[in-house]
């Protein structure tokens, strides 16, 4: 699919039934010409408008006062792959013909489509991209009303059943388009996490890896200049590219990192930062150019919001835990455990009320932002962190590395045995040991001094180990090593 020629989409006169096998736990991911093409999209697209506005028309009779405000229309954006302008159009093309207004923000990030349904008292949104999976492949991120997620067990079943189905009503009329392609709003509220007159110089490094993150970072950093922030910023990779020249923008995969990791040392950089392809997430590099493990990012932001909102409440993951639940216990905070994945962690967060929550796959998730995960706002706050303290942001986390050391996430492809039947064998391997065992998600099993968590991912066809300990780095690497032996004798493969 080309960016080039773009015209509005147009569905086939039929629609028969068909299998959709692109829906995940809480979003759609596909291969381009396997199971995600403009059909597809188109029938999403009217599926979500259909359903989100028999929602808001029920709500509004029974007079609930949470729908009263909003407007029925639907925002979306995409990110710069190739494809996604053109499931973009298929996707606004199927919400139009279910009669809902649509707001195009054009080229985006996903949080700017949060920020977007929320900003314009939306039915809902969706960004159409596929992050960091390979050129191949796209998607879509759906929410509905005030940003809130949408997972299988909470409307994204009942979207896809109506997608399959191809049984559309027939709408009265045709939604309208409005292309609103402003990010001042959006700009101004994610300005306001950093106090701008904390900040001391700072020399960073931001990787926007061809992704959509480069549009944004320049938007922030003339925000900053023009607010008198003594910064120097090293732009590397920054021009949006589909083509992707430097490879998928993926930090979590270490050869991914070397570009960010040298330019840091070559430029006596004080911060690297690098994104994903849509800027939903966030990775951290130190002044000597290490990477820093996101569950150590997780516990350095719940301190420093716990410092400023005591008492409050912090979700996090149940990977690595260690590190955030000392945290939370030293700075008066609450912890909130929640499983892994964005609609779940932002749905606990609203239950909660919590001020801040994150993940070691570097989503971080905050209140004054609709509880959503922003890739933008992590790196404001490290700086003024870092301006703050005085300290380095090595530092900064030495602690919490010497005190929890852990694997970082460990990929497996399985050959053999499925993901429940190697997670059912690993629990009665170490049952004989009597560990304190949780299922939230996946497997986690506490010994005490060490513990891991194995699960199936929810978006690759993978099993994720961590491993942790307290303050023990030669029990970590025995454990590492023991249980990377038993895998691969049970056919799981490094992924």
């Amino acid at each position: 699919m080309s960016t080039s020629a773009i015209t509005p989409y147009q569905p086939a006169s039929e629609l028969t039934p068909m299998t959709i096998d692109s829906f995940k736990a809480y979003d759609i991911r596909g291969e381009l010409g396997v199971n995600l093409d403009e059909n597809i999209a188109y029938r999403i697209g009217r599926a979500f408008a259909q359903i989100l506005y028999q929602r808001y028309s029920t709500a509004i009779q029974a007079n609930d006062a949470d729908m009263a405000n909003l407007q029925p229309a639907i925002v979306i954006g995409s990110d710069i792959r190739h494809s996604s302008e053109q499931l973009k159009q298929a996707a606004i093309a199927g919400m139009m013909d279910a009669g809902i207004d649509v707001i195009d923000l054009g080229m985006s990030g996903t949080e700017e489509v949060y920020f977007a349904t929320s900003h314009y008292q939306a039915l809902g949104g969706i960004e159409v991209t596929a992050s960091h999976n390979p050129i191949n492949y796209n998607g879509l991120k759906l929410v509905k009303e005030h940003s809130k997620p949408i997972s299988a067990d909470d409307g994204l079943a009942e979207i896809q059943a109506l997608a399959e189905s191809g049984q559309f009503t027939a709408s009265h009329k045709l939604g309208t388009l409005q292309r609103l392609t402003d990010k001042s709003a959006y700009i101004t509220h994610i300005m306001t996490f950093s106090d701008t007159k904390k900040l001391q110089p700072l020399k960073l490094v931001i990787n926007s890896g061809n992704g959509s993150a480069g549009p944004v970072v320049d938007l922030l950093i003339d925000k900053l200049m023009q607010a008198g922030a003594p910064i120097e910023v090293i732009k590397l990779h920054h021009t949006p590219d589909g083509n992707f020249p430097n490879g998928i923008p993926n930090p979590m995969i270490k050869a991914n990192r070397v570009a960010t990791q040298q330019a840091v040392l070559e430029n006596k950089a004080d911060l690297g930062i690098a994104f994903d392809g849509d800027f939903d997430r966030c990775f951290l590099f130190d002044e000597k150019g290490e990477f820093i493990d996101g569950s150590y990012v997780v516990g350095m932001l719940a301190q420093a919001f716990l410092n400023k909102y005591p008492n409050e409440s912090i979700v996090y993951d149940p990977r690595v835990i260690y590190n955030t639940e000392a945290v939370i216990k030293e700075h008066n905070g609450k912890a909130v455990i929640s499983k892994s994945g964005h609609s779940f962690i932002k749905q606990v967060m609203r239950d909660s009320g919590a001020v801040y929550g994150g993940e070691m796959s570097a989503h971080h998730y905050f209140r004054d932002f609709f509880y959503c995960d922003s890739g933008m706002i992590p790196w404001l706050l490290t700086i003024e962190l870092l301006s703050i303290t005085g300290k380095t942001l090595s530092e900064l986390v030495a602690g919490y590395i010497e005190a929890y050391p852990s694997s970082g996430e460990l990929n497996f492809r399985l050959t053999t045995l499925d993901a429940p039947a190697i997670i059912n064998a690993i629990e009665k391997k170490f049952s004989v040991q009597n560990p304190v065992k949780s299922t939230l998600d996946g497997l986690s099993l506490n010994f005490g001094e060490w513990r891991f968590n194995l699960r199936a991912s929810n978006t690759e066809p993978l099993i994720r180990l961590n491993i942790e300990s307290r303050g023990d780095r030669n029990l970590l690497v025995t454990k590492i090593q023991e249980i990377q032996q038993w895998l691969a004798e049970q056919g799981a493969v490094t992924a």
